[in-house]
């Protein structure tokens, strides 16, 4: 995990971020995307200095950017003495160790800073376990980069040397541990599937969305409960359940982990039971941050990860929250200059794909300040009865 250090001149690691401009990520998008990795870091309590990027084909299978950029950076981190260098993308063992041997201090990629960010925002037991389960994952095979000390210990033909002995120690100690972490994990898993059906027969409703979009404070206004909330990524990583009753119609509400882009593959098997909860739910209500510059991406990314949990298909109600910090670029009736995203209301929005489908229906609402939120219980509500007037055919006169 990233650690402060705890002086009187510096209480935060700097930090420099790298991304890369593509055939397949255009400038604007490289931009975006750095936007986002210094929420991560932020939240992950390092401070960023600098954000550099290269135009590349293809990543350099040594070092990943190329030699003259590489040297650039190099450079800025030896002036600044900044502490850490973090990349968007993942990068390959080689290449982490070959750019912490040039940079002189930390190398992290994305996925390394996701994992420090759950690790240190786990408070159960549980969410713990998890997440210790895909660092072990993430780390087993970097598990040479760990050992350069060693690596003029060069032994015999034929002979290992102390080196190579002491990293297939390291090598079979994490899968022991690999092995033990599932086995404890298969055991609760199987416990909160045992509770998920004391549930009885009730609806169960998931909210799910982009990390940070305000699943957690729609949570605390449906179900009167206090769930911490905080403008933080990944605020909640343990699944929470409470009983919601909506006029006269009982339901359970879950809040699940937040999604983001690129997220590790690790979390998303370490977090299996977590996420049980969303492919178990007969309604999904998708929060989006509508005032976000690239909340359809962000849908799409939510959709992905739907989509391989077997919840894409569900009934769905598309929430689009923060409408009270939405703006945009109105253009004058006789403007000639075509009509962009930038140009569109919320009316606009309304009439395009976020019309009603026949899976999906939406609505758009600001949780911070309660607008149409009763709107929001009433077609939850619709949505829940439908389900429940199948369920239970014979108490349909009570709706």
């Amino acid at each position: 995990m990233i650690e402060a250090r705890r002086t009187k001149t510096k209480e935060r690691e700097d930090a420099v971020l790298i991304g890369v401009i593509s055939l397949f990520q255009k400038e604007e998008k490289a931009a975006e995307y750095l936007d986002e990795l210094a929420f991560l870091a932020d939240t992950a309590g390092a401070a960023v200095t600098r954000k550099f990027t290269q135009k590349i084909d293809t990543p350099h299978p040594k070092t990943f950017l190329g030699s003259g950029k590489i040297a650039e950076i190099a450079a800025y981190i030896k002036q600044n003495k900044t502490d850490m260098a973090i990349f968007d993308d993942e990068l390959s063992p080689s290449q982490l160790k070959n750019l912490e041997k040039i940079f002189d201090c930390k190398v992290l990629d994305r996925t390394n800073l996701i994992l420090d960010i759950f690790a240190a925002r786990a408070q159960t037991s549980y969410a713990r376990t998890q997440v210790e389960l895909a660092q072990y994952q993430y780390l087993l095979p970097r598990l040479t980069n760990m050992w350069t000390h060693l690596s003029k210990q060069k032994g015999g033909i034929g002979m290992k040397g102390p080196g190579e002995t002491e990293i297939e120690t390291d090598r079979r100690i994490i899968r022991d541990k690999i092995t033990r972490l599932k086995s404890k994990l298969a055991k609760i898993d199987k416990q909160m599937a045992t509770q998920r059906g004391n549930r009885g027969a009730l609806v169960r409703v998931a909210l799910v969305g982009y990390t940070n979009v305000g699943k957690s404070t729609l949570m605390n206004i449906l179900s009167k409960s206090e769930v911490f909330a905080e403008n933080k990524l990944f605020a909640t990583l343990d699944t929470t359940v409470r009983k919601v009753v909506i006029g006269n119609l009982p339901f359970l509400l879950s809040d699940t982990v937040g999604f983001i882009r690129k997220l590790p593959t690790q979390l998303v098997e370490s977090f299996k039971s977590t996420l049980d909860e969303v492919r178990e739910s007969d309604v999904l209500v998708h929060v989006v941050d509508i005032s976000h510059p690239n909340f359809e991406e962000q849908i799409e990314s939510v959709n992905k990860t739907l989509a391989e949990l077997d919840g894409h298909v569900k009934p769905t109600l598309m929430v689009f929250n923060k409408i009270d910090r939405y703006t945009y670029e109105a253009l004058e009736e006789d403007d000639i200059q075509p009509k962009t995203k930038r140009n569109y209301s919320l009316g606009d929005w309304s009439k395009t794909w976020m019309s009603n489908g026949d899976h999906v229906q939406s609505l758009f609402i600001s949780a911070k300040d309660g607008e149409n939120i009763q709107e929001l219980k009433d077609k939850l509500y619709a949505m829940v009865a439908d389900i429940h007037a199948i369920r239970f055919p014979y108490n349909n006169f009570l709706y």
